[in-house]
């Protein structure tokens, strides 16, 4: 068993408006701006955390973010700065109440076939067993999805020697749906390396479709029963504008870029994704997990902080925004922070658009 690290409370914030200093960050919203919440708790000041991917499991909440620090790595547009090499698990009782940080997760220098950077994760359990899904570079260079195993949420877990075959690209996502079937979604553009694969197949270059063409779609794939290798080939999981027809390239305010997540409200199947460079998080509806899926709207506005990348979780009769900001590194792009607040839906379904951008605190 890893050691436990108990951090106290959620230190819950009202939120600021953006102050002009940082309205940058909002530069690319031209309609209206979200609903400024009540409270927003963050997950722990301890150390940096990012890319939160939350589940209840055994009545609790839990987090699976990917592990920000200083590796002296130069920024780039690929993210190279982005050098994390663990993953810790953090636990609540109650939102608001104690925090647990489960200590050392996974780290890189346990999984045989990794070579560096160790993105957004996710989690997932089938019967007694408990799965870590990672992105990671492989010696190469290229990024593929590995799991790991646990008999506990919390792990320590164990890696495969291998990556899930059939995987490339990064941010995986594992929906259980009603029927017991598990969907892993996965894809992102730029380092993530979306673009470097067509039909399945790595070409090795940056091929982009035309900006009137539609857009780079993620990825969809049935888990075998092992959950450890995929049961079908992936497919696109396509995301359609009002009138049903495929988003485009060029339209950077919808289009998808990384950080796909899907959950189910009322039936319905809600793809929710970050367009990347124009920093939102947007959402898409579908009545099957495959898509396709229809744009609806904004969820959350730009944050602090140049990526924005989220999970969606109901828990004690409500649902749960998690993301990540620059506020605690006083707006380092590679020093982020979690934190979590109420997500609320309207009668129609739709989701009341979040604005949680403030000041950086150092």
């Amino acid at each position: 068993m890893s050691s436990l690290f108990v951090l106290g409370t959620f230190a819950c914030k009202r939120q600021k408006e953006a102050p002009a200093e940082v309205s940058g960050e909002i530069d690319s919203v031209t309609d209206t701006i979200g609903i400024v919440p009540e409270e927003v708790y963050e997950l722990t000041s301890e150390l940096y955390t990012a890319d939160p991917s939350a589940h209840v499991f055994e009545g609790k909440l839990y987090v699976y973010p990917s592990h920000d620090y200083e590796s002296g790595i130069p920024e780039d547009d690929l993210g190279s700065h982005f050098n994390m090499e663990d993953y810790h698990v953090f636990s609540m009782d109650t939102v608001g109440g104690t925090v647990t940080d489960h200590g050392l997760a996974l780290h890189i220098k346990d999984v045989p076939w990794a070579g560096r950077q160790m993105w957004a994760p996710d989690a997932a359990k089938k019967g007694d067993e408990y799965f870590l899904y990672f992105p990671v570079k492989d010696k190469e260079d290229v990024f593929h999805i590995g799991v790991a195993k646990s008999d506990n949420p919390e792990g320590p877990f164990k890696a495969m020697d291998t990556p899930i075959e059939g995987t490339y690209s990064m941010d995986p996502s594992v929906l259980e749906d009603s029927d017991g079937k598990y969907y892993m979604y996965f894809g992102g553009l730029w380092g993530g390396q979306l673009q470097k694969w067509s039909n399945n197949e790595y070409i090795g270059e940056d091929t982009y479709p035309a900006d009137d063409a539609p857009a780079l779609s993620p990825k969809v794939a049935l888990l075998a029963d092992d959950m450890v290798s995929l049961a079908e080939e992936p497919k696109d999981a396509v995301i359609l504008d009002e009138n049903g027809e495929p988003i485009t390239t060029g339209d950077n305010n919808r289009r998808f870029f990384e950080a796909a997540w899907v959950h189910r409200y009322n039936g319905k199947y809600y793809l929710s994704y970050s367009t990347g460079d124009t920093h939102k998080i947007v959402y898409a509806t579908s009545d099957s997990p495959y898509g396709p899926f229809t744009y609806q709207g904004v969820i959350l506005d730009p944050v602090l902080g140049w990526t924005n990348h989220h999970s969606i979780v109901e828990y004690q009769g409500k649902w749960w925004l998690f993301f990540h900001d620059s506020s605690m590194s006083g707006g380092k792009t590679h020093l982020r922070s979690v934190k979590m607040t109420e997500l609320t839906y309207n009668p129609d379904g739709t989701i009341q658009r979040i604005n949680a951008l403030v000041e950086p605190t150092e």
